[in-house]
């Protein structure tokens, strides 16, 4: 794609539809987060057994992710994208006809569609663009996957209180329309992505055994500074979002005055303004800022804390949050992984990159699993005021190598970089 796309930059007609298709993707985990919730608690499940549900799907989105960043390297995008088009809409079929047993299996599969998903396009995106417009197109990419949640709460409220079967009809609606939308966009390989594949093997030394490969990449985490940094933050940043997305419906009700559907809402719609107006901002450089990531940081500290205070502080606390975890949730994520493509090695930054985004996959993943049993134990407002305190020690974390900010890292000579 880095031929006519690039020269257009990320706002142009191809770039467009894959943002479309993004947003028609995203648009059932919206409606689903609020309905899943409402309707296990219906159902008399508890905060464990919603937070199993609701986890399963980024769990299993997080163990695919590296595998998929290789498979989609293999074969390309697109081939990948028109098969997982049609286990996706399998996945949304079952959430329209079976109870919440079937919403379990409904779960691992879309995890499954969006690791391949989310990776083909991320890395479409990296590669397509110049280095200038790079954290653009991560922010469109971002901005896209989120606007579904400015209407997709209400929407979801209006479904659970209408008569009508409307939430199954929904499903099949977007079922259908992402698999149109999915099978006319068109995703062209690179010669540098096909240059990374091969220098990948080579430096490897082992062609075809990707779980090897696999297995390598994820020491890296351990070896290399500044993934490991964005991978400590983004893990602990995910688990706050989490747990925010999977049990804010049901919180709702303590707070007087509370709606999940406004709170969800105007949070989602944040998220969009901050992605839209706060795009350029976000450092294209290579270079870490700690102030800028430990200040993005505090306010989502800032957000949970005034979560937890809100059963008793008001409600102008609960919609203070929104409008706080909205500017973090915006700029976290783009920030982490711009800098990331910068810095790290050509040859594995794609399963690296991959690898990272897993984190925030496991991240969500455990802010449902393992904050339904605290929620369980404690109540909602002391589990959120935890997830402040897991904010503030990934704020420290950001903060804490402040001096060591550098300019990117440059390709060395095997095409590592020089860090």
């Amino acid at each position: 794609m880095k031929g006519e796309l690039a020269v257009k930059g990320a706002l142009s007609w191809p770039f467009l539809r894959l943002y479309a298709l993004t947003l028609l993707y995203f648009s059932a985990n919206a409606i689903l987060n609020v309905m899943i919730p409402l309707k296990g608690e219906a159902m008399g499940a508890s905060n464990t057994t919603i937070g199993v549900v609701m986890g399963a799907y980024l769990l299993t989105t997080m163990l695919f992710r590296p595998w998929a960043g290789q498979v989609i390297q293999r074969h390309g995008p697109i081939r990948v994208l028109r098969i997982i088009l049609v286990v996706n809409g399998v996945a949304l079929l079952l959430y329209a006809w079976t109870g919440l047993g079937g919403y379990v299996l409904a779960r691992v599969l879309q995890g499954v569609c969006t690791a391949f998903f989310s990776m083909a396009l991320q890395l479409g995106i990296i590669d397509a663009l110049p280095e200038e417009d790079r954290s653009q197109g991560i922010s469109m990419y971002s901005l896209c996957s989120y606007l579904p949640g400015i209407f997709g709460p209400l929407l979801a409220i209006g479904m659970w209180q209408s008569e009508l079967d409307l939430f199954a009809v929904s499903m099949i609606a977007i079922a259908v329309l992402t698999g149109a939308v999915g099978y006319t966009a068109r995703i062209e390989r690179q010669p540098e992505g096909q240059s990374l594949e091969q220098s990948g093997e080579a430096g490897s030394g082992r062609t075809g055994r990707p779980a090897a490969a696999m297995w390598r990449s994820m020491t890296r985490l351990a070896t290399h500074p500044e993934l490991r940094r964005c991978s400590l933050i983004m893990l602990g940043a995910s688990i706050v979002f989490g747990a925010v997305t999977t049990f804010v419906p049901l919180y709702a009700t303590q707070v007087q005055g509370g709606s999940a559907a406004l709170y969800l809402g105007l949070q989602a719609a944040v998220v969009v303004a901050a992605r839209f107006t706060l795009k350029g901002r976000i450092p294209s450089d290579g270079r870490w800022r700690p102030r800028f990531v430990g200040g993005t940081l505090a306010m989502m500290t800032a957000s949970a804390l005034a979560i937890g205070l809100a059963d008793q502080g008001g409600v102008w606390l609960f919609y203070a949050a929104a409008v706080l975890m909205g500017i973090a949730q915006a700029l976290v994520y783009p920030t982490l992984t711009t800098h990331l493509s910068f810095v790290l090695p050509k040859a594995e930054r794609n399963v690296l990159i991959g690898l990272f985004i897993a984190t925030a996959d496991l991240g969500v993943s455990l802010g449902s699993i393992v904050m339904g049993p605290v929620a369980d134990m404690t109540g909602y407002a002391a589990m959120y005021l935890i997830c402040a305190g897991i904010g503030a020690a990934v704020m420290g974390v950001a903060l804490l190598r402040a001096g060591s900010a550098r300019p990117a890292a440059e390709p060395g000579p095997g095409g590592g970089s020089v860090l």
